[in-house]
């Protein structure tokens, strides 16, 4: 693989300057936000009031942790728009989830919002590996989802040449990557596998393929994954994060040069990590639930956001912002199994040890009587391994899942394609257990 790692003097100097003046930044821009918010959004003068605290009790950054969260219900129970806090007239683009939990989350941007979205996917672009004049192919999905069109805006600002593809199609996704030599590809990990069987269809060799970065988020996904990814086509495989509510992609990322973590762009969201349970503030280096609070946007200031997702905030590396670990997944994708906390990714993990699998999976819960039972399914490389070979298969998955998270499972093995293909965010779990 190339060495992509970007000049200092291609960076924004926040990137690299001193802690003690991001400190100064975001205590200034925080208590901007607070005051935002509190004067323009009836739903944050409530909640601050019914908490007893004001923007003016803000006096240093540790001061945050006495306003309350924000949960997504405080969103849907303001649909469409009472979480804006500029007149409908001055937000030019709206975002929304699908909804399919409930009402849709709905986020507006300003025109500077746009402005700082695109400079923060830009950046996280650039740290990637990404270089303009660059081609960009980008197969997230368009539409009220944030990631096409983050992802497009970012690419533009970075002067990139942008293929906007979207998802779908996966036989024309290998045709344009090849005719029009992308050499940056912005998808779902769980797609980008997809890709790579199409490219094996159609016998072609992904290490030939002219890309050279993938840039992967929308979903948690593993170093394991990451090595196979990175193997299979001979690029860098890096990860991004983001999420509608507080922006969209581009929130953090990691450095191509060590991909050990993903900086924040502190310079515009303030991340804490918290006890999932009882909501206190976990010192740096402690695994919880991350939290967000928006520093510069306008049309849709977000305070206190629990995102769900577990991770742990380290010291930077490659830039002086700290990096957040590898999403290992979501405080409400935890499975519970016979009283043993598990996610996907640790599923995940196991599948790609065992030769003969594909990295495709997916997880059925069911219950007989009162005892809850997982089975996962997962697909042979190949038709042409034999029912022994498959059998072994199964019974290695099962042991190494026993012996490394402490559950039994069933596991059903099937042929190629066995398991739903997902064309955006794949589909992990299926819970059929009865509701109630």
């Amino acid at each position: 693989m190339k060495d992509l790692t970007p000049r200092k003097d291609e960076l924004d100097p926040i990137e690299i300057a001193s802690r003690d003046e991001i400190a100064a930044l975001q205590l200034a821009r925080m208590k901007w936000s607070l005051k935002h918010a509190y004067e323009n959004v009836p739903h944050y003068r409530k909640s601050f009031d019914a908490a007893g605290v004001h923007p003016e009790d803000l006096k240093e950054l540790s001061d945050l942790s006495k306003f309350p969260f924000t949960v997504k219900t405080d969103l849907r129970d303001n649909y469409p728009f009472g979480m804006f806090a500029v007149p409908r007239e001055k937000v030019i683009r709206i975002h929304a989830s699908s909804g399919t939990t409930g009402k849709p989350t709905v986020v507006g941007y300003t025109k500077n919002d746009l402005d700082v979205w695109a400079n923060c996917m830009a950046r996280s672009m650039r740290a990637s590996g990404t270089r303009p004049g660059d081609v960009v192919h980008v197969a997230y999905g368009y539409g009220l989802f944030t990631g096409g069109l983050g992802a497009h805006y970012g690419a533009e600002r970075l002067g990139c040449t942008v293929v906007p593809v979207s998802g779908g199609m996966t036989p024309r996704q290998v045709t344009l990557i090849e005719d029009f030599k992308a050499t940056t590809i912005m998808v779902t990990p769980s797609y980008m596998l997809s890709i790579l069987d199409e490219y094996r269809a159609q016998g072609r060799d992904p290490r030939e393929s002219p890309l050279e970065v993938g840039i992967f988020g929308a979903e948690p996904w593993t170093n394991a994954m990451r090595a196979e990814i990175e193997q299979a086509f001979d690029m860098h495989a890096v990860d991004i994060y983001g999420l509608s509510e507080v922006m969209g992609p581009g929130v953090a990322n990691e450095c191509v040069e060590t991909k050990d973590g993903l900086h924040i762009w502190e310079d515009h969201f303030y991340p804490e990590v918290i006890d999932p349970e009882t909501g206190e503030v976990l010192p740096d280096g402690e695994r919880g639930e991350l939290v967000f609070t928006s520093l510069t946007k306008e049309a849709f200031p977000i305070i206190r956001y629990r995102t769900r997702d577990l991770t742990r905030l380290l010291p930077g590396t490659a830039r002086t912002m700290r990096r957040m670990e590898k999403i290992t997944g979501r405080s409400d994708d935890m499975m519970i199994l016979r009283g043993v906390n598990v996610f996907p990714t640790q599923i995940e993990e196991q599948i790609l040890t065992v030769e003969g699998l594909a990295p495709h999976f997916q997880i059925e819960l069911t219950r007989e009587g009162r005892m809850d039972e997982m089975i996962v399914h997962v697909e042979v490389m190949s038709a042409d391994i034999d029912p022994d070979m498959r059998m072994r298969c199964s019974q290695a998955l099962r042991a190494r899942i026993k012996d490394t998270i402490g559950v039994t499972v069933n596991v059903q093995v099937t042929d190629p394609e066995g398991v739903p293909r997902s064309q955006g965010k794949a589909v992990r779990i299926i819970d059929r257990r009865p509701k109630g």
